[in-house]
């Protein structure tokens, strides 16, 4: 769905109208987070967001796998599937599935990761360890209690911050934040904006890390669009983050079309943007989640240049030590128990 602008403004008599009704969706988030999940027997950490739409939590994902790998781990990415329409569980093959069988972002990190697909968590951790899985590595499920998690890493996009702050449907928060803040481990600030500070001063006092990121172009990407003309699309959580970071790169954007996330594109919408681009002798540009969710698709122009991106953390000691403490204390946990 595409985010109803009133989310993101001060007041709205629509998001107003709306609270009761979020004001019963918050209680009972708040009453199935309360939930004690069921032990997976092996570490978990959960990549999540407070609020619906994107913030960038597959970007720390792949990030966090490659900090687990060199501590010597074997991770494996637990994913719902959103967009798919495979329940599973099942392992992600690029070989064998598309994005309308697994979702796009499970297609998009598989190139790099093991991903588990499953509708039922318990089934997808059981998959992901019969894979050799060392930490199962949650792709959002913040709010989901059914599996105990021994870490939890919130995203937040620093310039869009939570909006409103109100809970859906009166604003974009899946939950009243005070019950999120609780279960909040560390906290990731994706940006140099300041519309989170509040967010992180809060964790902050709660003794929890806040750490700060931001999302790195990839040099071949810039490189392969410098000096052209592009038409840049994008179906994501926030579209307008992907023309900027375009922009901020140095690459002349002279047309843009955003899209709702998860958007299923058509083959006319295709077809209009190639006809378009090639009017106007622009190169077309996407995200590479947009990308890994036409695989597969009839009728894909040629000639789609995918914008890779990588999260680079300000102080990447502190994260190693962040992960570190919680693996050590999810194991000994687990062996005190025995």
């Amino acid at each position: 769905m595409r985010e109803p602008a009133f989310w993101y403004r001060p007041r709205s008599p629509k998001s107003h109208l709306l609270s009761p009704l979020g004001a019963l969706y918050g209680a009972i988030a708040a009453r199935r987070m309360a939930r004690k999940g069921v032990d997976a027997g092996i570490p978990v950490l959960c990549v999540g967001n407070y609020h619906v739409g994107g913030a960038g939590k597959t970007p720390t994902v792949l990030a966090l796998t490659k900090l687990l790998r060199e501590l010597g781990e074997t991770p494996v990415v637990l994913s719902r599937g959103y967009g798919g329409r495979l329940h599973g569980p099942v392992m992600v093959d690029r070989e064998r599935h598309t994005a309308a069988d697994v979702g796009d972002e499970p297609l998009m990190m598989v190139r790099d990761v093991p991903v588990a697909v499953a509708r039922d968590r318990l089934d997808g951790v059981a998959l992901a360890k019969s894979q050799g899985a060392t930490v199962i590595l949650m792709d959002d499920g913040f709010q989901n209690p059914q599996l105990l998690k021994d870490a939890s890493l919130v995203v937040i996009d620093s310039e869009r911050g939570l909006g409103n702050g109100k809970v859906f449907p009166a604003g974009p928060l899946r939950a009243p934040l005070r019950a999120q803040l609780a279960r909040t481990d560390g906290l990731v600030l994706i940006g140099d904006g300041h519309a989170a500070d509040d967010v992180a001063s809060e964790i902050s006092a709660r003794g929890k890390p806040v750490l700060r990121a931001r999302l790195r172009p990839d040099a071949a990407s810039v490189g392969q669009l410098f000096g052209k003309r592009v038409f840049a699309f994008a179906g994501i959580g926030d579209p307008e983050r992907f023309f900027r970071t375009l922009r901020a790169s140095g690459i002349e954007v002279a047309r843009t079309r955003p899209f709702a996330d998860h958007h299923a594109f058509s083959r006319d919408e295709l077809a209009a943007l190639a006809a378009d681009a090639q009017r106007e002798q622009l190169t077309l540009v996407s995200t590479e989640k947009d990308l890994a969710r036409l695989r597969g698709i009839d009728g894909v122009p040629d000639g789609i240049v995918p914008f890779a991106v990588q999260l680079e953390f300000d102080d990447p000691a502190r994260l190693r030590q962040l992960i570190s403490d919680r693996l050590y204390k999810a194991r000994e946990r687990r062996f005190s128990a025995r």
